[in-house]
């Protein structure tokens, strides 16, 4: 089975700043009987993109669904096909003169930067190469701001009903954390200057320490648990 993806609506939007980005789409939480989303709200849950677009299909759930199993039950085998894929699609990239860059948790938050090949993860095997991911994981948005992640891998947080707290923490920190509203973007939210995040995907062109807005979308639009912002 293919692991990358980029029949992805919202990835593809970066094809017309000169951007071709590669997905992997997992199953999320325990959609799998293996769970991706270790830090998943009630919200964020009942949100999920998992099931937009082409994931509506039963064969494309099937095809997360044994895409996990397979990370998790041989995660050697996985990585070493990962590896192959990205070094394909870094040249289909370049041959179409366009500037590869990867999203491994489309829909899972994965640690990346502890997954290895051979004692090396994909962010030392392509250093060239620019990664990026949202996380719902204080301590690894913690480790990213602090400089300890690879320089080549940037995470923005995504705020839920569940974590206001630590969005107030990575904010201070300087930070970036995408935050869910209702048929709208606010110009600040929490005092922070509000960009979209759906004009495109590609978080890592975003200045830093702002709030990545983002209109909601599917399920999103009956939220009642404090997951979708209400603008003032």
């Amino acid at each position: 089975m293919k692991l990358l993806t980029t029949a992805n609506s919202k990835i593809k939007k970066g094809e017309a700043q000169g951007f071709q980005t590669f997905g992997v789409h997992l199953a999320p939480s325990t959609k799998s009987g293996y769970n991706t989303c270790q830090h998943s709200s009630v919200g964020c849950e009942a949100a999920c993109l998992d099931t937009s677009g082409h994931g509506i299909f039963a064969t494309v759930q099937a095809a997360r669904i044994a895409k996990t199993k397979f990370f998790f039950q041989d995660k050697a085998l996985f990585m070493a096909q990962l590896v192959k894929e990205i070094t394909a699609a870094v040249k289909s990239a370049q041959k179409k003169n366009l500037v590869p860059c990867f999203r491994l948790n489309l829909t899972s938050d994965l640690p990346w930067e502890k997954i290895t090949l051979n004692g090396k993860t994909v962010f030392d095997l392509f250093p060239n190469i620019t990664f990026y991911d949202y996380t719902k994981s204080a301590q690894r948005m913690t480790a990213f701001l602090t400089g300890e992640f690879p320089s080549n891998y940037q995470l923005t947080f995504s705020r839920s009903e569940s974590n206001e707290k630590l969005v107030d923490a990575i904010l201070a920190s300087g930070g970036n954390v995408a935050v869910v509203f209702r048929g709208s973007l606010p110009p600040t939210w929490k005092g922070y200057q509000v960009v979209s995040g759906d004009e495109s995907d590609l978080r890592f062109l975003d200045p830093r320490n702002v709030i990545v807005g983002l209109v909601e979308k599917g399920k999103a639009k009956k939220d009642s648990s404090g997951f979708v912002i209400e603008p003032a």
